[in-house]
C-alpha cells in the first residue's frame, strides 16, 4: 500500500501547478519480483483540477515518476524487464519465461511489446555491407543492410533485386563503398542507386566462384582420375592353404565366421568402403558393418552353435588336398567322394567349400578420387593436405598436364587474394587464356563484366564478412521463431537484439 505525499502537481496539458484535488483512486501495479516472490504495488493516486482556464484539461491524473506511466500496469522496470524477454525470445517461449519470473503475460502481450520498441538509431555509413538471406529457402528471399565499420545491421527489406537495393541507396545517400556479393541484381542496384560508390566484389565469393570452375574443369578430365587410381592385388588361393590346417578342428560356422572377419578386415584396410565389401561378397551390408566392427572373430561367435558331427568329417582332409591342388568344381569332388563311400548331400560340400570361394573373389582396386575430392585438394593450401591426400593427388597430376596447369593457376590466383595484389589480376587472366581450360575461361569472363569491382575486392580490406556474420544471426533467430512470423516482426528482433548485444562483430 503507498499514496503520494507531493502537495501541488503539474498539469501534463500547461505545466501549471495545481492543489485542488478532485477525486482520488487506486491503481495496481506489477513491479519486479523480490527473491521468490511477486511484488504488487497497490498505489493511491490524485485527480487534481487544472486552474488555467485556457488549458483544454479540467482535470488530470498525477503520475509518479519512474513508478507509473498513463494506462499502465506495470513499473517502468518491470516492463523493460518484459520488453528483453520478448526480444531475445519472443512470443510462445518469451511468456514460459516470464511466467518463471511471475510475471504473468501472454504471447501477443510480448509481441506487441517488440513491435512498439523503437528501432535503433543510426547513421548512414561510409561503408555499407549487403547481402540477401532467406525468410523462406527457394521461395522468398530479403536483404540485409549492415554498417561494416561496426557491424551494426541497418535495415531489413523483402526482395533480393536490383531495385530494391536502388531504392534504399536513394532514400539514404550518402555511402562511399558498398561491399556486396558477385550476384548481378546488387551490382546494377549498386550502379543505378549511387552511382558514385565504390563497390567492392567479396573475396571469398571470388574464391568460391573459381571453386566452381575447377569442378568444371576437372569433370572435364574424369577420364584422367580413373587412370591415376592405383590399383592393388586382392585375396589368392595361396591364403586357404594357411587356413586349412586351422579349418579342420573347425565347424563350418566357425569357419565361415572366422574366414568371413579376416576377408573383411582385408578389404577395410585396403580402403574399401562398407557398400563395396558387401557388393564384392554378395553380403548384407548389416552383416558387413557388424564384422567390421567386431575386433576378434570370437567377437561373431558369441552364443554361436559347437561343431556337430557330420558325414563330412572322414571326407574333410581328402577334400583339402584336391581344393590344393586345384579340384574346385564341387560336383566333381562330391562323385570321387560317392565313390569313396561318401553318402551325404551335394549341399554339403557345396557349404563347406564356400568359405574357400569368397577367399578366391579377387577384390577391385580403390576406388578412384572423385571430382569433387579432387577439387577440394585444388582448391586447399598443400600444407593443409594429408600425406596420404598428397599422394593421391600427385598421381593425378602426373597423369594430366591439363590439370596440373589448372593447379598452378589456382595457386597463383590464390596468392593474389591472400596478399591482396589484384594489380596483378590481368597478367593471371592472360596466363589462363593460354591453357585448354573452358571452365577457367567462364570464370575470367565474369571477372571482366565485374571488373573494378572485383579488382577492389583483391585491393582494399574491405570485404562482406560481417554481412555473412549478420546472416547467421537472422537464421539462429528463424530458427527461434519456428518460421511462424512474418518480416517484420523478424526485422524488429535482428536489430534490437544487435543493438543489446555488446559483441558486435567488426570486419
Amino acid at each position: 500500500m503507498a499514496r503520494t505525499r507531493v502537495a501541488e502537481v503539474a498539469c501534463p496539458g500547461c505545466a501549471v501547478m495545481s492543489k485542488r484535488v478532485h477525486s482520488t483512486y487506486g491503481r495496481c501495479l506489477a513491479d519486479t519480483p523480490v527473491g521468490d516472490r511477486p511484488v504488487l504495488i497497490e498505489l493511491t493516486v490524485r485527480r487534481l483540477y487544472c486552474e488555467n482556464v485556457r488549458c483544454s484539461r479540467r482535470t488530470f491524473a498525477e503520475q509518479v515518476e519512474g513508478l507509473t506511466v498513463r494506462y499502465g500496469r506495470r513499473t517502468p522496470a518491470a516492463r523493460r524487464v518484459l520488453e528483453a524477454v520478448a526480444v531475445a525470445l519472443a512470443g510462445r517461449a518469451g511468456s514460459r519465461l516470464a511466467a518463471v519470473l511471475h510475471a504473468r503475460v501472454s504471447r501477443t502481450t510480448l509481441l506487441r511489446m517488440v513491435m512498439a520498441l523503437p528501432d535503433p538509431a543510426w547513421t548512414v555509413p561510409k561503408v555499407l555491407g549487403v547481402d540477401d538471406f532467406a525468410t523462406r529457402r527457394g521461395q522468398h528471399y530479403g536483404t540485409v543492410f549492415i554498417d561494416c565499420e561496426t557491424g551494426q545491421p541497418l535495415d531489413l527489406l523483402p526482395g533480393r533485386d536490383a531495385a530494391t537495393l536502388a531504392n534504399w541507396l536513394r532514400e539514404h545517400p550518402g555511402s562511399e563503398i558498398i561491399c556486396r556479393d558477385r550476384a548481378g541484381s546488387y551490382a546494377e542496384g549498386a550502379r543505378t542507386g549511387a552511382p558514385n560508390a565504390i563497390q567492392v566484389a567479396d573475396r571469398f565469393h571470388l574464391w568460391q566462384n573459381l571453386g566452381t570452375a575447377v569442378e568444371r574443369s576437372v569433370r572435364r578430365h574424369n577420364n584422367c582420375l580413373k587412370s591415376a587410381a592405383v590399383s592393388d592385388e586382392g585375396l589368392t588361393n595361396d591364403a586357404v592353404a594357411d587356413h586349412a590346417d586351422a579349418e579342420k578342428e573347425m565347424s563350418p560356422i566357425e569357419a565361415r565366421f572366422r574366414e568371413r572377419h579376416a576377408t573383411v578386415h582385408a578389404l577395410l584396410a585396403q580402403g574399401h568402403g562398407i557398400r563395396e565389401i558387401a557388393r564384392e561378397l554378395h553380403m548384407g551390408g548389416n552383416t558387413v558393418r557388424r564384422t567390421a566392427r567386431a575386433e576378434t572373430p570370437e567377437q561373431l561367435l558369441t552364443g554361436r552353435r559347437q561343431p556337430r558331427p557330420s558325414q563330412l568329417d572322414p571326407y574333410k582332409a581328402h577334400l583339402d588336398k584336391r581344393w590344393a591342388e586345384g579340384s574346385t568344381n564341387a560336383i566333381d569332388l562330391h562323385t570321387e567322394l560317392q565313390d569313396l563311400g561318401y553318402r551325404g548331400s551335394y549341399q554339403t560340400i557345396s557349404d563347406y567349400l564356400r568359405p574357400r570361394r569368397r577367399l578366391r573373389i579377387r577384390v577391385v582396386a580403390p576406388a578412384p578420387p572423385g571430382v569433387r575430392q579432387v577439387t577440394g585438394w585444388m582448391m586447399r593450401h598443400p600444407e593443409h593436405l594429408g600425406d596420404k591426400e598428397r599422394h593421391q593427388f600427385t598421381a593425378v597430376l602426373a597423369k594430366c598436364p591439363e590439370l596440373t596447369a589448372l593447379h598452378g593457376h589456382v595457386r597463383t590466383f590464390a596468392e593474389i587474394l591472400t596478399t591482396r595484389s589484384g594489380q596483378h589480376l590481368k597478367d593471371w587472366i592472360t596466363a589462363t587464356r593460354t591453357e585448354n581450360l573452358p571452365g577457367l575461361h567462364t570464370f575470367t569472363r565474369g571477372l571482366e563484366k565485374d571488373w573494378d569491382a572485383v579488382v577492389q575486392g583483391l585491393t582494399t580490406c574491405w570485404n562482406s564478412g560481417p554481412v555473412e556474420g549478420r546472416v547467421n544471426h537472422i537464421k539462429m533467430i528463424k530458427r527461434q521463431m519456428f518460421g511462424r512470423a512474418k518480416l517484420p516482426l523478424l526485422r524488429k528482433r535482428v536489430l534490437l537484439t544487435a543493438a543489446g548485444n555488446k559483441g558486435t562483430p567488426q570486419p
